[in-house]
């Protein structure tokens, strides 16, 4: 064995004799100058190719539609987990809000809930198509599939679906903001608070109290708009220069203050704290520091206050 090693093993898997001695001495043993190596070249096609599943499980390893569903199950796995383990009734109540800080949180609310439902609904079946296809209609052999030009019910129902879930989007905020933007007149509103917006901040004039005094505020300085716990106040909002928007976010509120256009929106403040306030439509170079703090005091606490105030 050691001789046909050396006579026979070439280097780099060359099956011919090293050098014309070498191919002496095998000639003398009996080589006929053939090519020790004589493979069979067989060119592979489809009957003679194993089938993808039975090789991969064959070598120890899942076949490509077993390793799908198990990736579908992980995902389905840590998106259910994920979601159990936020659903708690501190983080899920309020979607991000506090719940019932004032009188129109309820209204908005539930609006803002059944959107996220509704887009929770869409997301979901958005997946489901995409990742069916994917999964149980993967090619399984070289017949061409069969061809669809067209398929009127479906096409019906990709459009009809969104038209429906649109409408009743739509429906719902309608019937909301006008619950929202519903107000009682000047004269017959418990409260009434001037709200003006300037380049850079605010000014609250409380026309509760006979001298209507006015708190301005300052981009380093903001403002606070004090507020009577429960009870309503109609505030009527304009702007001295460009477009501003009155927002406080906890109360899940924002209307737009406009030059030469006065608008109003009423509502009562239900929980005692302090809740940011602040303008989001940009307004210029100090947008960022347009704020004031809303305090909601007791009502008691809200008339001493008034009345400590100076006239501007």
């Amino acid at each position: 064995m050691a001789v046909w090693r050396e006579l026979w093993w070439g280097f780099e898997g060359s099956a011919q004799p090293r050098s014309k001695a070498s191919s002496k001495k095998a000639r003398a043993a009996g080589w006929s100058g053939d090519s020790l190596w004589k493979l069979v070249v067989t060119e592979p096609t489809l009957r003679t190719l194993p089938a993808m599943d039975t090789l991969s499980e064959r070598d120890g390893y899942p076949s490509p539609m077993r390793r799908n569903r198990r990736i579908l199950g992980l995902l389905a796995l840590s998106t259910s987990t994920l979601l159990l383990t936020s659903c708690s009734n501190k983080n899920i109540s309020g979607l991000g809000f506090p719940k019932g800080a004032s009188s129109i949180n309820d209204t908005t609310g539930s609006l803002w809930y059944w959107a996220w439902v509704a887009a929770g609904v869409v997301g979901v079946t958005t997946l489901i198509l995409i990742f069916w296809p994917i999964v149980f209609h993967r090619k399984k052999n070289e017949e061409f599939p069969k061809q669809t030009r067209y398929n009127i019910p479906v096409e019906v129902a990709y459009t009809l679906i969104p038209f429906l879930i649109v409408a009743v989007l739509f429906g719902y905020t309608a019937r909301d903001e006008s619950r929202i933007t519903k107000i009682d007149t000047p004269a017959t509103a418990p409260h009434n608070i001037h709200v003006n917006a300037q380049q850079w901040s605010w000014q609250f004039t409380y026309n509760d109290a006979p001298s209507a005094p006015t708190v301005t505020g300052t981009p380093a300085q903001r403002p606070t708009l004090v507020l009577p716990l429960g009870e309503k106040v109609l505030f009527t909002i304009t702007s001295s220069d460009v477009d501003h928007g009155f927002w406080i976010p906890a109360y899940m509120i924002q209307i737009q203050a406009l030059p030469h256009v006065t608008n109003q929106l009423e509502f009562s403040a239900e929980k005692l704290g302090t809740f940011p306030g602040r303008c989001n439509i940009l307004c210029g170079r100090d947008h960022s520091q347009m704020l004031f703090t809303v305090k909601v005091v007791t009502p008691a606490q809200y008339t001493a206050y008034i009345n400590s105030l100076k006239v501007a």
